[in-house]
């Protein structure tokens, strides 16, 4: 899978590390003494991952979790999100890691335990407030997870910390990790969702809609707690009868698994548009006008976006699904 593997020479010997190396295919293997002397120094283009794609195993420093723009979460509690990885195997057309970093290279954190003791901090600092942990910001929270196998770690953090919240959002069918320990009633699995014809147009490398529905299904029966995602929304012709396919087939869910759905329309930062339009200048996201909204990202004009969210959410409604439950994302 990796062209080069660098890892930082303070924990190469440690088991972790190992035990990644030992699970993945590499060409070449270098040590350094930090990450970031070279990750990231040189802009290397996000399509070259196609052809050479390196892994660098690190420690993260200094702050291993931030708290979460507004509008990012249900709008319960405070929302933080915490950083394991960075970048991702899968190639979304619309992905804003194409315009944020300089590379595609991918970054695995293993010091896990940093992690969860900042998170334990945030708990003693708002012992009131609810608490929402959030993974898969700047990655996939799961489709590498049987290689770095961290899942465990952060299981047991919640499994002792019943009154904050974990979600770990994915694209991915990888759940062999979460099934092999019982379901938390705070740790949410969530799965980003599109119509059938944009999964297969935009979501390069990702598992179809149809495994995930059927990762989601797999979930659901075993009773694990699960979030929806249905953002970013592209329109095209049809979309609607597309997604009502979709809400068909989950509402035969046990609902009561479903925690929340946030709904949210395609949108970008100026800069990722950039790099967007010049990395897929023939992808018809570019077919309908962008305008710059409240918060300086592009989307489609108000008018446009409320009718398709009203549309997706009338329809979620109609199959069973409650309103209390459903969000706007970001808007």
């Amino acid at each position: 899978m990796f062209s080069t593997v660098f890892v930082e020479q303070d924990i190469y010997q440690t088991q972790r590390v190992q035990s990644i190396l030992a699970k993945i295919k590499y060409k070449n293997i270098k040590t350094l003494s930090r990450y970031d002397d070279v990750w990231g120094k040189v802009k290397k283009p996000y399509l070259q991952k196609r052809e050479n794609l390196n892994l660098f195993i690190a420690n993260k420093r200094g702050n291993l979790i931030k708290e979460t723009p507004d509008a990012y979460g249900t709008g319960r509690g405070k929302h933080f999100y915490f950083i394991h990885s960075y970048n991702c195997i899968y190639e979304c057309e619309y992905c804003y890691l194409q315009g944020y970093f300089n590379t595609p290279d991918i970054v695995f954190f293993v010091n896990h335990e940093d992690i969860v003791k900042q998170m334990g901090e945030l708990i003693q600092k708002y012992p009131n407030e609810e608490l929402w942990f959030h993974a898969g910001e700047f990655s996939d929270s799961l489709n590498l997870s049987h290689i770095t196998q961290e899942y465990k770690i952060y299981y047991d953090f919640f499994k002792n910390n019943p009154n904050c919240f974990l979600e770990l959002r994915s694209k991915s069918v990888n759940i062999k990790e979460v099934i092999e320990l019982p379901p938390l009633d705070n740790i949410i699995i969530s799965f980003s969702l599109a119509s059938d014809s944009s999964a297969k147009e935009f979501d390069r490398k990702c598992p179809s809609i149809k495994h995930r529905l059927n990762a989601i299904e797999k979930l659901a029966y075993k009773n694990y707690k699960l979030g929806l995602h249905f953002d970013p929304i592209i329109y095209h012709e049809g979309f609607l009868e597309e997604y009502e396919t979709i809400f068909e087939q989950l509402s035969h869910l046990p609902l009561e698994t479903i925690q929340y759905i946030s709904i949210g329309v395609v949108r970008f930062t100026k800069d990722v548009y950039h790099q967007v339009a010049n990395n897929y200048p023939d992808s018809n996201i570019h077919k309908l006008d962008f305008t710059k909204s409240f918060d300086n990202k592009l989307r489609y004009n108000r008018p446009m976006r409320m009718w398709v969210l009203n549309r997706i959410k009338n329809s979620l409604l109609l199959k069973g699904f409650q309103d209390e439950k459903i969000y706007l994302c970001m808007e």
